[in-house]
Formats: C-alpha cells, structure tokens, sequence
C-alpha cells in the first residue's frame, strides 16, 4: 500500500497528541462514504504497487483523460453522499482544511492551525485571502451558512445531520427544525470563523477536509434557487479546478484549472476529462487506443494483464456487504428473522469471489473495520480485536435457514438483491444469487440493477430487501463504520436496531473516549454484535485497486477518506 502502517499509526498518534495536548480528553463520531457496489474504472487507485514516486517534470500538454464508474447523483456539498461527488468536490472545491500528499489534514482556506480553548471545546478558525472562481472573497460567512444550510430539515442533507450532531453544539436541534443561530458556528467577522463543539472530538481537524463542510456562497445559492447545483454552470467553485461541461446528469464533463484559487501556482494540470464508462472491456479498449490514461480492471482482464509493468495495486480501506432490510413498505421482510440474515451471511463463497469475479487482490470479509485501516498506540491493528466473524459455511447457513424458515411458517423465500448496473456488478451479484440459491433450499433472489444515483433513491426510501453496498470512511476511526448502524442513524436505512449496540457506541464516544484501550474494546464487542450475533449485514470483500496507468502520469494522490483522488498535484511528464 502507499500509505504504510507507520504513517497511519504516526498519522493517528499526531491528531491525538495535538488534541490532549489542548485539551486532555476526547470522543468520537461520524460515519463514511456511500459508494457505488462496482470496481469501477475511476476507483481505481494510480500509487501504490508498482507506482513509485513521482518523477520528471511537466513536459508535455497538461491534459489527463480519465473514466468513472458512475454518474454525478449531485454536486451540492449539502446534498452529496457518494465516493462520485465528493471526489470531484474534493478536486473542485476546499474546506478549511485540505488532505496533502501524506493524507495529513493541512490548513487550506483556514490560514493556520486554529486556536483551541483548553477545555477543547472552541476552535478559532483565521481564514486566508481567498476567492470564489467569480472573484468574490470567500468569508466566513460562507462556512456559517453552509453549515446551518446542512442541517436544514427542508434541504434535506443526508450527511449535515449525520456529520454536525453529537459534535457541533446544537447541531441535533438544528437539524430537528430549532433556530439555526443555536447552532455553534459563529463568523464573527469576514475572517474568523468560531466553532463549539458539545463535547471533546479528537479528529475533529480531519472533518474539516471533509466535502460537507464546505462553504457555499448564500448570495450566489439563493440567486440560483432550486437551480442551484443543477449543472455546472449553476455552481460557484474555489479549489483547484473548476467543473465544467456537466448539464446534470450527463456521462461526461471536465475540469479545468481554476486561475482564482488561492495556490493556482502549485496545480500543473490545465484539463481532466471524465467519461461515465461502466465496462470493463470499453475502459480497457479506450486506454488501449491512447484515449484514455487509465483503466480499472477486474476479473478476467485483472488475471490478464496482473504483471503488466503498466499495472498499479493498492489495498483500500472500503468494505462491501450486504445491508438486510428488515421492514420494506411499512411491513416486515422475512429478513427481520435473525436466522434467515445468518443464513444468507453463511451461505456465498467470498473466496471464489475475489479470486475469480474480482481478481484484483480484495480480501473476503469477514468483519466490518477494514483491516490495515486504524492501529493503536503500540501498532496492533484494529482487526486483531475480533479477527474474523462470520465467514462461509455452508452446513451452518443450512441449519439457520431451516430453522428461520420453521420460525417465519414458510417453505420458500423469495427476495429482491438491488445492486448497479455496471458489468462487474451485475457479474458480483449473479455470482452472489447462484450461490445463495443453490446453498439454500427454497430461497428465490431476484436481481434488480440500477444506476447508481437510483440505487441511492431506493435506499433513502427503504424500498428494497437485500442491497449490494459498500462504505469508504470519512476519518481514521473504526467508528467511521461502526455507528452507521446505530438506532436512527440516517444510514440506517434498514430497521436495524440493538440497545445495547447503541449502548457501546454511546461509551466509545463519550466516557471511555479517554481510555483509548477501553473505546477499542467497546467498538470491538460493537461490531461483533452487528456482524456475529445479529448478523444485520453480511460482509462481502474489503476493496483492492487494480488499474492500468500510462507512465506519464504522475503524482495523482489517493486518500484513505474523503474524496478518493487528489488532482492538485498532479502532472504528465514524458508524454511522446
């Protein structure tokens, strides 16, 4: 991987030092990234294996030609909740901080490091000059409203609730519908931004990189009105590039270098043009034929081209699994029986899948916290807790499902398995559907493929029975996954619900966010409880990257959370 275990461990034991240096004591929140259920050919990571560092120097026409997965659902910071969006977000605006290219939490708009009250509790923010791409000043104003605009009940943000309550004074009665000044952000004037927090977060530094606490211009966004954020000529930018060529819904669009943004002087790149392209074969070809500088790859053309010098590899921290919807339309599933969820958990081979439909170096998983994603003070990973759960087990999965099936009066099952409508997702969820049918006697599984952006839809209304997800983490936290599942969390859209689930969670981030040993074992008997004993989901692979990369890019950064690729430093050298 790019990023090795030292630098996520010095990495963590940084952010804490600084915090119980303000502050003595900490908690925790938050969860990740939603993102789309394929390998698709813009997931794919540039450094790692078979990278090295950058070299050269830029040389050539500075334009870098690339494919994604999936469609833009939206570019609206409060409204955007996919690995899509907050990539180009990440690329095409700023927070107040920003990911550099050691995935350290840097000042961007901030101007420095802020003032932290000694109670940790307040955080002083002084913001640099710095413009929108139309020139205007960017304030603290912005953030202010940007924030309040994310926990508006009317807008209807799937992240500003989830990211701001519990952390940001107020923000749970704001987004309930209270007054938005009972919010803790304050501009006290165009340059200082004052923020409370209700309680300690240790990795509070590292939200503000992420893309819903953006700032967004209210002249500009109540100008636009609902056309706001509806192409990209109704969106003000102030990061590196500015998006162009999008009319909403398209499968294409581009970016170009943004001459207001405050370090124009650092990004090279003058062009990215991005094509929606979901086949694994088309991406290929395109690459092949020198139209494009990259192409994921997966399955087949993964064993094909493996020792391909041209090849690049990285283990990520995302997990895919299988969500259980226990209530669909007001009724309950059969998948609200406890044994028929442990049944289908038991019952595919996720070995097969990764070396075969995959073939890209993911792992099977057994677990939920990524491996080689969070480590203690002393190096353990976080997976060394619980190792593995539930894993593949056919005479076990026939055991539950008989007994599930006794319980519920029923012989037979059928569900719906909502997934997307890429090749390699439609090839997963074929291979998952064969294996479930055939292990266990009297299940039907309906595959249903969508986009992306319409998969989104059906689980924000809980319209479906099983879905093919996968999470990305927003921080370096086991908790960025573990309290997506608690009680009412607004990606919860399942109907789970386990007091003391919630009860471990609550200690994690509250009393035990002092003993760092305590909070991990917490977290631990948490996931255990999710995955073991209530089997609410059922994982199914932690994400590698596998892609083809012209040697004339270079320096394209991937991050762990957040937005997956920075293109800021990046350039094309040696391009004949």
């Amino acid at each position: 991987m790019k990023n090795s275990k030292l630098f996520w461990l010095l990495g963590l034991v940084l952010v804490l030092s600084i915090f119980l240096a303000a502050c003595g004591g900490g908690e925790e929140t938050e969860e990740g990234t939603e993102t789309p259920e394929t390998e698709s050919p813009e997931t794919e990571t540039p450094e790692g294996e078979g990278s090295g560092e950058a070299t050269g120097e830029p040389d050539a026409e500075q334009v870098l030609n690339l494919v994604e997965g999936a469609e833009i659902p939206s570019m609206d910071s409060a409204i955007a909740e996919d690995s899509v969006a907050f990539n180009i977000l990440n690329n095409v605006n700023e927070g107040l901080f920003r990911l550099n290219e050691e995935n350290v939490a840097i000042p961007a708009l901030a101007e420095a490091e802020p003032e932290v009250s000694e109670d940790g509790l307040t955080y002083t923010f002084k913001l640099r000059d710095a413009n929108w791409s139309d020139g205007t000043p960017i304030t603290a104003q912005d953030f202010e409203f940007a924030w309040k605009r994310a926990l508006d009940p009317e807008v209807g943000s799937p992240y500003g609730p989830y990211m701001m309550a519990g952390t940001i004074k107020g923000a749970t009665e704001v987004s309930e519908g209270a007054d938005p000044s009972e919010l803790g952000v304050v501009a006290e004037d165009e340059k200082t931004l004052v923020v409370t927090l209700e309680r300690p977060t240790p990795y509070f530094m590292s939200l503000m990189a992420f893309g819903t606490f953006y700032p967004q211009n209210e002249a500009f966004v109540t100008e636009k009105g609902d056309d706001y954020a509806s192409n990209s000529d109704n969106l003000l930018y102030n990061g590196p590039f500015i998006l162009t060529n999008w009319d909403g819904t398209g499968l294409t669009w581009s970016m170009e270098k943004n001459p207001e943004y405050w370090d124009a002087e650092t990004v090279q790149l003058e062009t990215i043009n991005v094509d929606v392209v979901k086949e694994t074969s088309t991406a290929l070809n395109l690459y092949q034929s020198g139209e494009k500088d990259r192409a994921g790859l997966s399955g087949e053309f993964a064993m094909q081209y493996a020792d391909d010098p041209e090849v690049v590899k990285e283990l990520e921290p995302t997990l895919f699994y299988l969500k259980f919807n226990q209530e669909r339309n007001g009724e309950e599933t059969p998948l609200a029986n406890e044994n028929i969820r442990k049944a289908i958990s038991m019952s595919f081979n996720k070995q097969d899948l990764v070396d075969v439909v995959l073939a890209n170096g993911s792992l099977p998983a057994n677990y939920l916290v990524p491996t080689e994603f969070t480590f203690s003070e002393d190096g353990a990973d976080f997976r060394e807790i619980n190792g593995d759960l539930t894993g593949f087990d056919v005479e076990k999965a026939q055991e539950f499902w008989a007994t599930g099936l006794e319980e519920i009066g029923q012989t037979e099952v059928t569900l719906e398995l909502l997934g997307g409508d890429s090749e390699l997702a439609g090839k997963m969820d074929a291979y998952l559907k064969e294996q479930m049918e055939t292990n266990l006697e009297g299940l039907t599984v309906n595959l249903k493929a969508v986009p992306f952006g319409v998969r989104l839809e059906l689980d924000e209304a809980q319209d479906y029975d099983m879905q093919n997800s996968g999470w990305g983490p927003d921080y370096q936290d086991p908790m960025t996954f573990i309290d997506l599942f608690v009680t009412g969390a607004s990606h919860n859209l399942m109907s789970y619900s386990n007091e003391e689930f919630d009860s471990l969670v609550e200690q994690a981030k509250g009393e035990l966010a002092q003993d760092p040993a305590a909070r991990w074992e917490a977290m631990a008997e948490a996931e255990r409880i999710l995955i073991e004993e209530d089997a609410a989901i059922a994982p199914i692979y932690q994400r590698a990257t596998m892609a083809l990369q012209k040697p004339y890019v270079q320096n394209i950064i991937s991050h762990p959370f957040g937005g997956d690729y920075s293109y800021k430093w990046a350039f094309i050298s040696g391009k004949e």
